[in-house]
């Protein structure tokens, strides 16, 4: 789905060059930064590989009125990737922390609204550990702040997390050689069909979204991405919760087979303040077999906690 947007970057420390795309809605290009810089601002914030294709329906509902930036992940989009090698959680924390800041300083000063799906929970809930005056408000959407149960203490969940971290180092060796037959599959046209048959495509997933989401896993260095989900085996936010003291909405999809729907409710347990979705017949890409309904849901909450003028509601 192509979007009319303006693409920069900012330079971390080892050199590594981070996009970010400012979309311009019906403005023309030179009008851009003038125009928006009054607007409510909102940061996008990805999942591990996904496409930017996913926040389509959020992007549509709010650019018009809102100054919207999406950033990616190093090794993904149209960040390089890591001249470091350094795919930890940590470093992306670093890179969304200066892209809030650059995003700041070509606005008004007011820090954005953080919207984040699936990984980028976890990264912006350690932005708020780090830098809580950059994140005025967060929509956590199916995501988790660790890997699946991570929040559990007992010694059979720790059991688990162990071998997980263990299964997923001990593969990374393969990951060059087993490649090319992923990128095979993802190409082939069972790759949709499967992911029906296996549950984690839901009947409303829109089949030319999903395909677009393989091509960019396709076009990904698989040593990016393996870095960065490894990166994710390493801690966990949960006890950032016990410091949220801004507007917060949580939005979990009922039938999501990546990220448990044990997780998204504990989440809702441990901040009880928060505003709660759960989106029914949606998986873990609701923000395309739902689009419309968690797009609506954001700028709700946005005009209910006073982010946005109440002229702005739906």
């Amino acid at each position: 789905m192509p979007y009319r947007r303006l693409t920069r970057f900012v330079t971390a420390p080892d050199g590594t060059r981070i996009a970010y795309h400012t979309h311009c809605g019906n403005l023309p290009d030179e009008r851009v930064e003038g125009d928006m810089s009054s607007r409510p601002p909102v940061l996008l914030t990805n999942g591990i590989g996904s496409s930017e294709n996913f926040w389509r329906y959020i992007v549509a509902n709010l650019e018009q009125d809102h100054r919207v930036v999406h950033w990616n992940y190093r090794g993904h989009g149209h960040s390089e990737e890591s001249q470091s090698g350094d795919y930890s959680v940590p470093i992306h924390v670093g890179d969304l922390e200066r892209v809030t800041e650059e995003m700041m300083r070509r606005g008004d000063g007011r820090p954005p609204h953080h919207i984040a799906f699936s990984m980028g929970v976890r990264i912006v809930l350690e932005l708020y550990r780090r830098r809580p005056d950059l994140v005025p408000a967060m929509t956590l959407i199916a995501g988790a702040p660790g890997a699946a149960l991570t929040w559990q203490k007992g010694r059979v969940a720790k059991m688990g997390q162990k071998a997980l971290r263990r299964v997923v180092d001990e593969v990374s060796p393969l990951v060059p050689m087993l490649a090319p037959a992923i990128h095979a599959i993802l190409a082939s046209p069972i790759a949709y069909p499967a992911g029906r048959l296996m549950g984690s495509l839901r009947a409303r997933a829109p089949r030319a979204d999903v395909e677009e989401f393989f091509a960019s896993l396709r076009r990904m260095s698989p040593e990016a991405y393996w870095k960065t989900l490894q990166g994710l085996m390493v801690g966990h936010a949960w006890d950032v919760f016990a410091q949220v003291e801004v507007p917060t909405q949580i939005i979990a999809a009922a039938n999501d087979q990546i990220v448990p729907l044990g997780d998204m409710e504990q989440m809702r347990r441990v901040l009880p303040q928060a505003r709660w979705l759960l989106v029914p017949d949606a998986g873990h890409a609701g923000l395309v077999e739902a689009g419309s309904e968690i797009a609506d849901a954001v700028r709700t909450f946005l005009v209910e906690r006073g982010i946005e003028p109440p002229s702005m509601a739906p």
